[in-house]
């Protein structure tokens, strides 16, 4: 049965992901209709950090500098133990990264970029973006898939893209895995004024603390303008969701002993946001018929090698690449898009997990980390991310 080209296709999830999408598919003229749940369109959160792959994303999808106008571009990846200071590793990033990747190693506020995305959104003619729009269920007929929403409305497009996140309710449809892994790590996170952060602690730097079953990690964002914290520790605590309010003497009580470091900027904050850390076991199917998935939605992974919103864009880019060789057969486009995305996605996946591992080490365990980490070279240590960070990944 043909797919019905006079419709647009539909997007559940207004996020970095959704909005990718519907930016790469409207960049090669067709059309689509963004829903998102939430009264306007946001992004919660703070710091993310851009690793040198997402920017072949950024060109692609037409904002790259628009993004680079927004970043801060730190000079070294630096891990130091939380207990007694010394340096485990070091990367550096700069133009050796550039030099390397063709890509330079960035961070920014998550809103930014999600705010770049909006408005290339709202630019294009192609795309309609809907908010207190939340998509219940669906139906695929193979001609077109119509929506239901919670207003009791119906709505009809050519495909679904399922960009709604890790508690995805379209996934359920497909995958049907029930609910995510819970890690048994939180992240508590704030954002500084730059002028809240003691002037000998301020650093240009990705700096990770690494303690027994915790991390603390700080960086600039805006240029410099701010400063954003991320604290994770063990703790079988579950909060659903992404935004709420962390109790500081649960977080104090996993850092105590640690470096003043580490405690001095703790201390600067005076309210934090948690969640849970959450992530799902890697599959290899996320398509059925004129649906699919992308983003956490497809593929959720733990923070750990900063690559969540990164991969949603690759999707967003593949996803076009594979629509616009195949028009007229949208589930055939579908599964090659995922085809082309499974294997390294899950790769992220569980390498995210891995990295988890490490940053939380204790005992033995951390010796031989700072061991094998502490002897490479910064070439061994470019080496060991290329499979990441090298060439075009949405291929």
């Amino acid at each position: 049965m043909a797919v019905r080209d006079d419709l647009p296709f539909v997007v559940s999830g207004g996020g970095i992901g959704g909005l990718g999408a519907a930016l790469a598919l409207a960049r090669k003229g067709f059309p689509v209709h963004v829903f998102e749940q939430a009264e306007q369109f946001g992004e919660i959160g703070a710091g993310i950090q851009l690793g040198p792959n997402v920017f072949n994303a950024f060109s692609e999808l037409g904002i790259r500098e628009a993004i680079l106008d927004l970043v801060a571009v730190p000079t070294c990846l630096e891990m130091r133990d939380a207990l007694d200071g010394h340096l485990i590793t070091r990367m550096p990033l700069g133009d050796k990264v550039i030099n390397r990747f063709g890509n330079p190693y960035a961070v920014i506020h998550r809103m930014d970029v999600h705010s770049v995305l909006l408005d290339a959104c709202a630019k294009m003619p192609n795309i309609k973006l809907e908010t207190k729009a939340r998509v219940l269920d669906y139906v695929d007929d193979g001609a077109k898939v119509t929506l239901s929403l919670e207003d009791a409305r119906t709505v009809e497009g050519r495909a679904l893209i399922g960009a709604d996140g890790l508690w995805s309710k379209i996934r359920q449809r497909i995958v049907a895995d029930g609910k995510p892994r819970v890690s048994g790590h939180i992240a508590y996170r704030a954002v500084l004024k730059k002028e809240e952060v003691p002037e000998d602690l301020w650093r240009p730097d990705v700096v990770l603390w690494a303690g027994p079953r915790t991390h603390l990690v700080h960086y600039p964002l805006r240029r410099g303008e701010l400063y954003n914290l991320v604290a994770v520790f063990h703790s079988d605590h579950y909060v659903e969701g992404w935004d709420a309010s962390g109790d500081s003497s649960l977080l104090w009580k996993h850092f105590e002993g640690e470096r003043p470091e580490v405690l001095r900027m703790l201390e600067k904050i005076n309210a934090w946001k948690m969640w849970v850390l959450c992530d799902r076991e890697p599959v290899k199917n996320w398509t059925a018929g004129n649906v699919t998935l992308l983003g956490d939605a497809a593929h959720p992974m733990l923070q750990y090698l900063a690559q969540g919103a990164c991969m949603a864009l690759e999707d967003a880019v593949r996803l076009a690449r594979e629509v616009e060789a195949s028009p007229k057969n949208l589930n055939a486009a579908f599964l090659a898009y995922q085809q082309k995305r499974y294997l390294r996605t899950a790769r992220v996946q569980l390498m995210a997990r891995v990295y988890g591992e490490f940053y939380h080490a204790r005992g033995p365990a951390a010796e031989l980390r700072d061991q094998m980490l502490g002897s490479r070279t910064d070439q061994q240590a470019m080496d060991g991310i290329a499979w990441l960070y090298g060439g075009d990944p949405a291929e």
